[in-house]
């Protein structure tokens, strides 16, 4: 690629990934909220409703999705350097952490981050996908940047829990993305209240409601409220996603009502950008 630095601070243009229909990047203010259960869930459940998905877990402090997913293997090199995606639970899966095995933390810079990024998008046979879903890491750092620099992104979904410190990082992320000119598929409450298993009376843990209000005041669509359940985190850490128990089950229920919101809210940002498009020509 030629360089652009005769002509000052040019950014790179985002090149579309060929192929891939609709790039959601699932991001939060501050780590602790269960973004990466979000994401890995979002994903499955999209498969399960049948469509083509890929999932790049670009949390680079702490890539959990192998774990989550119950895929450990080393990717396949193919010829000309590409790398073989995993395959897990019906989606395609790659990971910063099959890469950095074991439990050793990666000090990544600016640099490398960007390189490691663009390499996952553009190195990864990722073939033909409905939904590419991209784990970032915590806060409004580096990843976010390279990736919106390197791939048109359809847009973007916040996670907060509803206690006021997650809520007022979560803000910061919705502010960033607003920035970087990317569409908010909406924010997501998780942890959102406890339902006691002795009594089964709902108990608002830290505060529920706070992610709804939020959302409405900053004009972002709210994609629904997760309860905080131990059985969601067991199976992530079991790698079985809660959603593999299917629509049916009530635990996994709120989880696939938030894919489906987050279905029709990609349709609908796709939409208005092909409408912005014809209008433009």
């Amino acid at each position: 690629m030629a360089s652009h630095s005769h002509q000052g601070q040019q950014q790179p243009t985002p090149q579309p990934l060929p192929g891939v229909n609709a790039i959601v990047a699932v991001g939060s203010g501050k780590g602790g909220v269960g973004k990466t259960t979000l994401a890995v869930n979002l994903a499955v459940a999209l498969a399960k409703f049948g469509h083509r998905v890929g999932l790049l877990d670009a949390d680079v402090y702490g890539p959990n999705v192998p774990l989550m997913l119950g895929a450990n293997r080393q990717p396949e090199v193919l010829g000309d350097n590409r790398i073989k995606p995993l395959e897990a639970h019906g989606l395609k899966m790659i990971s910063v952490g099959l890469l950095n095995p074991g439990d050793k933390p990666l000090i990544w810079r600016g640099p490398m981050l960007h390189s490691i990024i663009k390499q996952f998008l553009g190195s990864v046979v990722w073939g033909e996908l409905d939904y590419l879903i991209v784990d970032l890491p915590p806060g409004t750092g580096d990843v976010a940047l390279s990736l919106i620099q390197t791939v048109p992104l359809t847009g973007a979904i916040v996670v907060s829990t509803p206690s006021d410190v997650s809520l007022q990082d979560g803000r910061k992320a919705i502010e960033m993305f607003r920035q970087m000119k990317v569409d908010l598929v909406g924010m997501v409450e998780n942890m959102s209240y406890f339902v006691c298993p002795h009594c089964s009376h709902e108990i608002d843990i830290f505060s529920r409601g706070g992610a709804e209000k939020t959302a409405a005041q900053f004009g972002v669509p709210f994609l629904g409220s997760i309860q905080l359940l131990p059985s969601i985190r067991e199976a992530g850490d079991t790698g079985k996603p809660a959603v593999n128990a299917g629509e049916d089950n009530p635990d996994a229920k709120p989880l696939f009502a938030f894919a489906r919101k987050v279905v029709k809210r990609v349709d609908e940002i796709k939409a208005a950008t092909q409408d912005t498009v014809i209008q433009i020509q």
